[in-house]
């Protein structure tokens, strides 16, 4: 019976993980920080409830696996490139000097070199999981502290990888030499790039024989065997499971099967790290935790602060606002859930004692519960920093003062890009107000008009001319520095149009409140759009669709947004379809009606359309009799129903009619 404790454990620890992911999601704190506490207190220094834990820390295994591998399916090549700035500078910069200044204050506490340098690396890395979180619930992963904040968090998941090489040569055990544990990471890198190499070439031509297949539980059995193989095939080149999991993830993000192979590994994730998470709590000491709480809270908030601090400086060196800085530092203070993967592993090879591994997991579980309660302090850190002054060149102040009745752009995104392109073409004065430093240097060379500042500062917004200005458009993914921005330029100038892009519905309202005159919802354009090509699929007239739009756009989308939306406001479509209609078709060179008679067509007979009238050259045949020839380049306008319309011109490209 013993055999099957491991059972009896893993269904205590799933019993627990359920209550605890809805409690957690309610108080919007993220659910690992539960599963870590419920390890605790179920765990063997708790409870008790939990007996098999070495047969728990074997399952974790395969979650850290498959977290391993999401990560690097979600990171892909292609987003490395497309953020490598922020990658490198901010990303780097934050690991080298978070590492280094931890590493100083630990080793001048008395910690050996080794575990000095071990402590540096796990405190320089933060959670992804929380800041992705916290930046899509407030839908601002694509604002400037979304962007930067992402990519030092990247960076960090990168780091990985190398950290786990460079772990033997840390390690204090005896029988691992110095020399020849250089040798043995040199070895590792190379075997590691080998592996990358190979599996580029292999992998992708494997998945695609699976996918080829067209059975779902082969391809789900095949992308499990590709990952735990490849996880294999590093173990017994002497490195981690980890490594080869993240090199599996990093080659398939660039196939087409990518996101179905996230579909079907995401539940097998979510399940084994809920088992991961509890098994790091079940080797949390929680009588160490109660006899030691002011030293936890110490090292929680004093690490909380350094990373914090580092992390505002580098952003304003990168010449980015306070507000930007701040909210970087508070979302990335934490540490996160990579670091208890590398702790677990730095306990095998007797790199920290036990002690400590208590006070570090303690800690960092302090500062990812600290970290969504102080990112709430958003609007409050945005109003006290704009408050100071900002410095603005002396050239672009009496450039914007010569504006009048001009347009002011916020944001240089692609859609304030195609804005000022056309305002530009029509000779319509405008100015752009951009937060990204290097886009305003780079444009400015282009000769943009354009200045770099934050467009809910009230000095920005007079720099701008606001209140000269007839128009404000707002182009930026960042919604509290909309509404702040609104806010003041309305009491600035009440006359002032102002057009802005919101990517929900639910921010409709509020944003009419603060006095937009029009919203344009991201989701219900696309719904819009999706409508309209599917009433001219069904051959309804031009100007009908465009008075259901417009119906639809009236009163900023209310009709949409009603639980019990009043249909008769529309205009009757299933009357509209059992109306006559004309539809065009053009008849190209390929057709099997080129030089047939009307009559040898026999349209009319087999689909009851009728052709009225043929356009040729310009010239228009009306009322074509059976003896008219189809020619290439004739233009057909046809008449009939709904259904026979769509019969004829089904028959027209050569199909054949039920």
């Amino acid at each position: 019976m013993n055999g099957f404790l491991v059972i009896q454990d893993i269904v205590i620890i799933l019993l627990v993980s359920l209550p605890i992911i809805f409690l957690f999601r309610k108080l919007n704190l993220p659910s690992l920080v539960g599963f870590l506490l419920a390890g605790m207190i179920i765990g063997p220094f708790g409870f008790k409830l939990i007996k098999a834990v070495d047969e728990i820390e074997v399952m974790a295994e395969i979650g850290v696996i498959l977290l391993m591998f999401t990560i690097g399916l979600e990171v892909s090549f292609t987003q490395i490139n497309r953020i490598k700035k922020f990658l490198i500078t901010a990303g780097g910069l934050q690991f080298i000097i978070s590492s280094a200044i931890a590493f100083l204050i630990f080793h001048l506490s008395g910690l050996p070199l080794n575990e000095s340098i071990f402590l540096g690396f796990l405190l320089a890395l933060s959670s992804t999981v929380i800041i992705m979180k916290l930046l899509s619930d407030r839908n601002e992963l694509e604002s400037p502290h979304g962007k930067i904040s992402v990519s030092i968090a990247l960076f960090q998941d990168l780091m990985i990888v190398p950290l786990f090489l460079i772990l033997p040569i840390l390690s204090t055990d005896k029988n691992i030499n110095t020399l020849n544990a250089i040798i043995k990471i040199l070895v590792a890198f190379g075997a590691t790039a080998a592996l990358l190499f190979t599996a580029k070439y292999f992998m992708p031509p494997i998945v695609l024989q699976i996918a080829r297949l067209r059975m779902r539980e082969a391809f789900t059995v095949g992308v499990i065997l590709l990952i735990l193989g490849t996880a294999y095939i590093t173990h017994l080149a002497g490195l981690s499971f980890a490594i080869g999991a993240f090199i599996a993830g990093l080659i398939l993000a660039e196939s087409d099967y990518n996101h179905q192979i996230l579909a079907e590994i995401l539940p097998l994730r979510d399940a084994f790290n809920s088992i991961f998470f509890v098994s790091v709590g079940l080797l949390l000491n929680v009588h160490f935790v109660i006899h030691n709480p002011l030293l936890i809270s110490g090292i929680a908030l004093s690490s909380f602060l350094l990373k914090a601090l580092i992390i505002a400086m580098i952003v304003l060196a990168l010449k980015y606002p306070l507000r930007v800085a701040v909210l970087c530092g508070i979302g990335l203070g934490q540490i996160g859930e990579f670091s208890f993967v590398l702790a677990q592993a730095g306990t095998k090879l007797s790199l920290i004692s036990n002690d400590v591994y208590n006070s570090f997991l303690a800690s960092s579980i302090f500062t990812m519960i600290l970290t969504p309660i102080l990112f709430q302090l958003e609007p409050w850190i945005t109003r006290q920093t704009i408050k100071l002054k900002s410095s603005v060149d002396e050239d672009e102040i009496k450039f914007a003062e010569k504006l009048s009745a001009h347009v002011i752009i916020a944001g240089y995104g692609l859609n304030g890009k195609n804005l000022a392109r056309v305002l530009r073409e029509t000779g319509i004065q405008y100015l752009v107000v951009e937060l990204n430093p290097d886009t305003v240097r780079q444009e400015k060379q282009n000769g943009e008009q354009i200045i770099f500042g934050d467009i809910s500062r009230e000095d920005i917004l007079k720099i701008a001319g606001v209140e000269k200005a007839n128009v404000i458009v707002y182009a930026i993914s960042d919604p509290l520095i909309t509404k702040m921005s609104l806010k003041v330029a309305k009491t600035i100038n009440p006359h002032l149009y102002a057009l802005v892009r919101t990517r929900y519905i639910n921010e409709v309202d509020e944003l009419k409140k603060l006095g937009a005159d029009e919203v344009i919802p991201e989701e219900f354009e696309t719904a819009l759009q999706i409508f309209r090509k599917v009433l001219e699929k069904y051959h309804i007239p031009l100007n009908v669709i465009m008075q259901q739009v417009t119906l639809l756009r009236q009163e900023s989308y209310s009709l949409l947004r009603k639980e019990g939306m009043n249909i008769s406001a529309f205009t009757h479509l299933d009357e509209i379809l059992a109306q006559g209609l004309t539809e065009t078709f053009f008849v190209n060179e390929d057709s099997p009606f080129i030089n047939k008679t009307l009559a040898e067509i026999n349209l009319r007979a087999q689909t009851d359309a009728t052709i009225i009238a043929i356009v040729r050259n310009g010239n228009m045949i009306s009322n074509p009799s059976g003896k008219d020839v189809l020619l290439a380049g004739d233009t057909i306008i046809l008449y009939g129903t709904h259904k026979s319309v769509d019969r004829a011109i089904e028959l027209l490209n050569g199909g054949k009619l039920e």
